[in-house]
């Protein structure tokens, strides 16, 4: 049987309008947020990788590291639009991992056994978890890509997550890795913690 071909989505278009300004610019540690999540990609596991954007400086960024580019030319429509944008240009994969750009403590390794928990239950939906509480990435089987295809406005998976709460598999690891940064102190205390 041919191995499941698994694709990664990442979501690189939002306008971080709680952060003021485009956060993936942003900076720790001499590297971006979005360098960081681009590192955290093991590229071996995936068929393609796919980085959604409308940021110049993203998509080059995401073509240095020989990953597939989609721009989002219409950012104000929300989460849906990537979603939708991304899983439109890997509807040929058996799934795909939804992964946001702004969790700088993200490792490569972790996503990495992440995938190896989903290839041991590709019937499922498989996200991050630390304590029982779910994180991200996520990722979701060919048979819930029309309920991602159908979200609208500033909405993604949580959705469909919700309405098949049976489905979900929690790989556990570190409660650090699932931060995200959506505002300047979030950043700061992270900034903080590595240096400490």
């Amino acid at each position: 049987m041919a191995e499941l071909r698994i694709g990664c989505l990442v979501m690189a278009a939002g306008s971080g309008s709680r952060f003021g300004r485009n956060k993936l610019e942003a900076v720790i540690d001499g590297k971006t947020l979005l360098r960081r999540a681009l590192e955290a990609v093991p590229r071996e596991e995936f068929a393609c990788v796919t980085v959604v954007t409308q940021y110049d400086g993203a998509a080059a960024l995401a073509e240095e590291f020989g990953f597939a580019v989609v721009r989002n030319d219409r950012p104000e429509d929300g989460l849906s639009r990537t979603v939708r944008l991304g899983t439109e240009a890997m509807a040929s994969c058996g799934a795909i991992m939804y992964q946001v750009a702004d969790q700088p403590l993200l490792e490569r390794d972790t996503v990495r056994r992440e995938v190896e928990l989903f290839r041991a239950h590709p019937d499922r939906i498989v996200g991050l978890g630390h304590n029982g509480v779910r994180g991200n990435p996520c990722i979701f089987p060919r048979r819930f890509f029309p309920e991602l295809m159908a979200l609208t406005g500033d909405t993604g998976g949580n959705v469909v997550i919700r309405a098949h709460p049976e489905s979900l598999l929690l790989y556990e690891t570190a409660a650090a890795e699932l931060r995200d940064v959506d505002t300047v102190e979030a950043l700061a205390a992270i900034r903080t913690e590595k240096i400490m």
